[in-house]
């Protein structure tokens, strides 16, 4: 059970600064527990601390940096089942998806483990030319300084984890606002951070008003904002002044089924379903369009449909169930008019797709056409699109017709089919022989078009969130 209220975190320290943010179990609607919410004031406190730490945050050698990340790495093992309960509460993911996030955060802070000790410069050679004989140049990677770190309600651990833990890795202070409607996983993080020695202020963590976070996007004296959300992130981006900025808004992915999967469709099918369907298609990778060739679409269409309506709705905390509630009645009432507009249109809806609440069917649409909210912006909710092609060429084509880029995928026995998708598709990342919901946390993760800058993953977070410092040596030649 989830503890009855939970503090923000100001510089390293717990503070129960009051209980004002209702958080509701997302199944029952009931209220689950309570959260400090940070205002102005206590949001001006968590940036000075953050600076004021960034000097002795800088110098706090990677061993200990890992040392940090490996004591969560234990912890999070020590509290899964309760850290999955909190998912399960707070998002209503279902236990079995929420029982993988947890493992998901996991192997995310022991990445970061890994790479807080191995943050590597170079050498470059300077002689180029007779003017330039006798330098050397050498490279090194120091921390940006304070990051703002922004993220949304559907990875309420996961998402957390990809800025938190290269923050730590990179040797940068931070101040995270998570979602207010799935907190309860950070501040967890935040219980289990405060364990450590990190240098005093080097995190905060707290809930606020949209109008109070406004420093967290414009000061100055932040020097990274890492946002994961919606279009709004453009907004930030230009609020957000002189500071880097990295965004990651979203998709409506697409995955092509090519003419050579007849033998496969089984197989197809079921990824198909995971990545469409779990966890509420409340995913930014979640498939929101397949593109099946001519030759497999109407056995494909009704394997899916079959196995589609099989699906169990209900209690996400049963072991059986794999469509839960989506984050509220609004969002899953705003895909219902999505799904009716395009029956008005002339699209046909082949299952799923009833509302109760906040629950919503998993729905399958065919015919949808082109303008429509479903093709054009991202659903985030159990319904997918099916559509008919003829050439590989024209696949690519209706894939790229999206203002979004994150990820596709492409099921293809076919080498040079998966080359041209690698080369034309405009995405952040093509996933072939599997969906586009696929992710490990050590690859590089992020979109181009309306799907945002910057690429996630440890590794390459941790770039962002440092820079690159040059030492040019001049030596004698003799």
């Amino acid at each position: 059970m989830l503890k009855p209220s939970y503090p923000l975190y100001l510089a390293n320290t717990a503070v129960a600064a009051n209980a004002d943010l209702d958080v509701l179990d997302k199944y029952s609607g009931e209220v689950a527990t309570r959260v400090a919410m940070a205002d102005a004031a206590i949001i001006e406190k968590a940036i000075a601390a953050a600076v004021d730490a960034a000097p002795a945050m800088a110098a706090f050698p990677p061993y200990k940096r890992q040392a940090v990340l490996e004591h969560c790495v234990s912890r999070f093992r020590e509290r899964a089942e309760e850290l999955a309960l909190a998912l399960c509460v707070e998002a209503g993911k279902p236990i079995k998806d929420a029982r993988g996030e947890v493992s998901r955060l996991i192997d995310t802070f022991r990445i970061a483990a890994e790479e807080s000790v191995r943050i590597d410069g170079q050498v470059q050679n300077l002689e180029i030319s007779e003017r330039t004989r006798g330098y050397r140049g050498i490279c090194k990677r120091v921390p940006i300084g304070v990051c703002s770190l922004i993220t949304p309600f559907n990875f309420p651990l996961n998402l957390v984890a990809h800025k938190v833990a290269p923050a730590i890795a990179a040797g940068c202070p931070f101040v995270l606002k998570p979602a207010g409607k799935t907190p309860v996983g950070a501040l967890i993080i935040g219980e289990i951070l405060a364990e450590t020695d990190l240098p005093k202020g080097a995190f905060s963590i707290f809930c606020c008003s949209n109008e109070d976070a406004a420093p967290l996007i414009e000061d100055d004296r932040i020097k990274l904002l890492s946002f994961t959300g919606g279009l709004i992130g453009w907004e930030f981006k230009a609020r957000a002044g002189r500071k880097k900025v990295t965004l990651e808004l979203g998709g409506n992915a697409a995955c092509i089924v090519d003419g050579d999967q007849a033998g496969k469709l089984d197989a197809v099918v079921e990824r198909l379903v995971f990545g469409a369907y779990y966890q509420s298609g409340q995913s930014c990778i979640s498939v929101q369009r397949i593109l099946a060739h001519a030759d497999i679409y109407d056995a494909l269409r009704d394997k899916l449909v079959k196995r589609i309506g099989a699906l169990v709705m209900g209690d996400p905390k049963q072991e059986d169930t794999f469509i839960g509630p989506m984050i509220d009645e609004a969002a899953a009432k705003k895909i219902e008019g999505w799904i009716g507009k395009a029956q008005l249109a002339g699209a046909n809806l082949l299952v799923g797709g009833k509302r109760n609440g906040n629950m919503l069917q998993a729905a399958l649409l065919e015919n949808v056409p082109h303008d429509c909210e479903l093709q054009r912006q991202e659903a985030f909710a159990p319904v997918a699109l099916l559509e008919r092609f003829e050439d590989f060429d024209a696949a690519i084509a209706a894939v790229n017709d999206s203002d979004f880029g994150l990820q596709a995928g492409v099921f293809s026995d076919s080498l040079a089919h998966a080359m041209q998708a690698w080369d034309r598709l405009e995405v952040g990342g093509v996933i072939v022989g599997d969906v586009p919901s696929f992710r490990v946390d050590n690859m590089p993760y992020g979109g181009v078009k309306d799907s945002g800058l910057g690429r996630e993953g440890v590794k390459f977070a941790i770039e962002d969130m440092s820079e690159l410092r040059l030492m040019v040596i001049r030596h004698s030649t003799g």
